[in-house]
């Protein structure tokens, strides 16, 4: 374990996974913390699904949205992807000496917006300022309150089973990073934050077990994800190049930068592991909603590399995609 804090300890990747498991884990309690994006609480019947994040983007605001919008969907997003339907939120803000309240305004304003097209209300919170330099600018918590659903997105993985997301990789990760550092090329990319459970819930009803994972993939993207799914596992899972929906604009950043958008931060695509026999269903049911109509199988579960996650190449070879080891985009929730 590392002396000092270090960025990378924050970017979803092996350290981080250090992080938790060897200490916070160790030190909090093994049976009691949860370590999903959600903890399951209360009765057997009628079950509580609570959650919790901060966010601490720069700059608080970019194309697609800004850091109210992100904690308000960011937070729905963790409820419904253990399938709860989400209902309550607290707000928690620590703002900077010297704050603009136009901008403090503007940011409350998204958040109510946010809360309102995902059907949940913010029903309490708390409020501190900090001196000037202590912050930067603005810092979000927010928690979720959710209840539990008659179905289950954490379900036996096997081999055949299908990899789904909901539409293209790495836009909200790369379109921070351009904005931030004031890429001109960069023109046409914007966050993809949106909230999910509309779409989620939907899915469940529908196909109810034959949904056996989801995750939304925000820090360390979909590759960080899958790398939690599939390691120390007796399966390994397959991303075929080919299939991977990335734009252009984010591809242009990511070669120049050197870059992998499969890291990138998303805060409005989905990883679901489906079975094969429902998976083109799953995407036509997919493709009704705003948020995922561009859904489309990119990869599978399989047995070629236990507890590994690979990508296939657009020349057939086979690439392992390993947990991040260092920070990739530093500051992107």
């Amino acid at each position: 374990m590392d002396d000092k804090i270090l960025m990378a300890h924050g970017n979803g990747g092996e350290l981080m996974g250090s992080l938790i498991n060897k200490l916070i884990i160790e030190i909090l309690g093994k049976d009691s913390v949860q370590l999903d994006d959600s903890a399951i609480v209360g009765p057997e019947e009628g079950k509580i699904v609570f959650t919790t994040d901060t966010y601490t983007i720069t700059p608080i605001f970019f194309e697609g949205g800004d850091i109210g919008k992100l904690a308000v969907n960011g937070t729905v997003n963790d409820l419904a992807v253990m399938g709860a339907e989400p209902k309550y939120l607290s707000c928690g803000l620590i703002l900077e000496e010297g704050l603009d309240m136009s901008e403090f305004e503007k940011i409350l304003y998204s958040m109510k917006k946010a809360a309102d097209y995902a059907e949940v209300r913010i029903v309490t919170g708390d409020t501190k300022v900090v001196e000037r330099g202590s912050a930067d600018k603005i810092f979000i918590n927010t928690s979720g309150i959710g209840f539990q659903n008659n179905y289950s997105f954490r379900n036996e993985i096997k081999s055949g089973d299908v990899v789904i997301v909901n539409g293209t990789i790495g836009d909200h990760g790369i379109s921070i990073m351009a904005e931030r550092n004031g890429l001109s090329f960069s023109k046409g990319l914007s966050s993809d934050s949106a909230p999910l459970n509309k779409m989620l819930m939907s899915l469940g009803r529908e196909y109810g077990d034959h949904i056996k994972f989801v995750r939304d993939a925000t820090r360390g993207g979909i590759a960080s994800v899958l790398n939690e799914v599939a390691g120390d596992r007796d399966f390994s899972i397959k991303l075929i190049e080919d299939y991977l929906p990335i734009k252009n604009e984010v591809r242009g950043v990511c070669d120049i930068l050197g870059l992998d958008p499969l890291y990138a931060a998303n805060e409005g695509k989905v990883i679901l592991i489906v079975s094969k026999e429902t998976a083109d269903d799953i995407v036509e049911s997919m493709r009704k909603f705003p948020e995922g109509e561009l859904s489309k199988v990119i990869g599978c579960v399989d047995s070629n590399y236990f507890g590994k996650v690979y990508i296939e190449t657009y020349v057939k070879g086979h690439r392992i995609l390993p947990l991040l080891q260092e920070d990739q985009l530093p500051r992107i929730c």
